[in-house]
């Protein structure tokens, strides 16, 4: 094992450490909100199960390529491999489904009484567990076919007609067929794209029109401060721009693997370390936006004194 597969290892080993630790710091605050009279929010089901597919894709990806750059690249069966792939696939893509929902989610229950949205907007809560469990049960039948044509990593050296992936490898095909291959399974994180972008870009012109029809009755005492439509707009901006970030970036790295009958370990490890990025970025942000349970034992608080007055 050379400086360079120590070095990456090192990487892999340091993100997966964080991103489960941020995901599991995510869990372990809705617990304690849990033991409080916290109203519970449609959102909060949605943040549950992004943290369960982070969790998901960071040990599927993040441990097997943690041990390959170490060295242990044949630790895998042909049905580990398979396993581990279909699962880190999963992950991703109800992650991206997830932060698509609440997008949308955010979108429509902002919308004013009288858009075309109204009548949507009283039934949004009731739409989330299905919306939810469609991405579950669509991602599980779009990625099935994926760890068809994967294998475990073999230590013969003579073998020229598979394409390694670090613990996996694959049968090398015709490039029209693998691009098919690629659309098909790229298809509905499209589109959750295509959506999410467009949501975002609703609230954020929303916002702006909220915040220009009420400016003129805030007082000028309190232009200092940062306004409620400007903190939701940076924070929608936010999560968004930086899945958009990652997501492109990690796209345009497998373009340019599935271009190469036989492309580098380095490159291939550093798709895997992009991919693996907003995992492990986005309970941190979310953590960022939740509810804290300090602010609401204050609200609480002076509720019930107003209360025994």
């Amino acid at each position: 094992m050379d400086n360079t597969d120590l070095a990456i290892g090192l990487i892999f080993l340091i993100e997966t450490t964080i991103g489960v630790l941020g995901n599991f710091s995510l869990i372990g605050h809705y617990i304690i909100l849990s033991f409080t009279e916290y109203e519970w929010r449609s959102t909060d089901f949605i943040h549950k199960h992004l943290i369960g597919a982070n969790v998901l894709a960071l040990l599927c990806k993040g441990v097997p390529q943690t041990m390959a750059s170490f060295g242990r690249k044949y630790f895998l069966s042909d049905l580990g491999c398979k396993l581990l792939s279909f699962l880190h696939r999963v992950g991703r893509g109800v992650s991206i489904g997830s932060i698509c929902t609440l997008s949308v989610y955010q979108a429509v229950t902002i919308s004013p009484r009288n858009s075309r949205w109204a009548e949507l907007k009283v039934k949004a809560p009731k739409y989330i567990f299905p919306s939810i469990f469609l991405c579950w049960i669509l991602q599980m039948l779009v990625n099935i076919i994926f760890p068809i044509y994967l294998t475990r990593t073999s230590s013969d050296k003579n073998i020229t007609d598979k394409k390694e992936f670090g613990y996996c490898s694959s049968d090398r095909h015709d490039k029209m067929e693998d691009s098919l291959f690629g659309v098909l399974l790229s298809f509905p994180d499209v589109l959750c794209l295509g959506l999410m972008l467009w949501s975002s870009i609703s609230v954020v012109f929303l916002l702006y029109r909220h915040k220009q029809r009420v400016q003129h009755i805030r007082r000028t005492t309190a232009s200092s401060r940062t306004s409620p439509e400007a903190r939701a707009t940076k924070t929608i901006l936010l999560l968004v721009s930086t899945f958009v970030y990652f997501y492109t970036l990690s796209s345009v790295f497998q373009l340019v693997i599935s271009l190469f009958d036989n492309p580098s370990m380095i490159l291939v490890q550093f798709a895997a370390v992009v991919s693996l990025c907003f995992p492990t970025v986005s309970p941190f942000l979310l953590l960022a936006t939740t509810p804290r349970y300090s602010r609401y034992r204050r609200y609480r608080r002076s509720a019930l004194q107003g209360e025994g007055r």
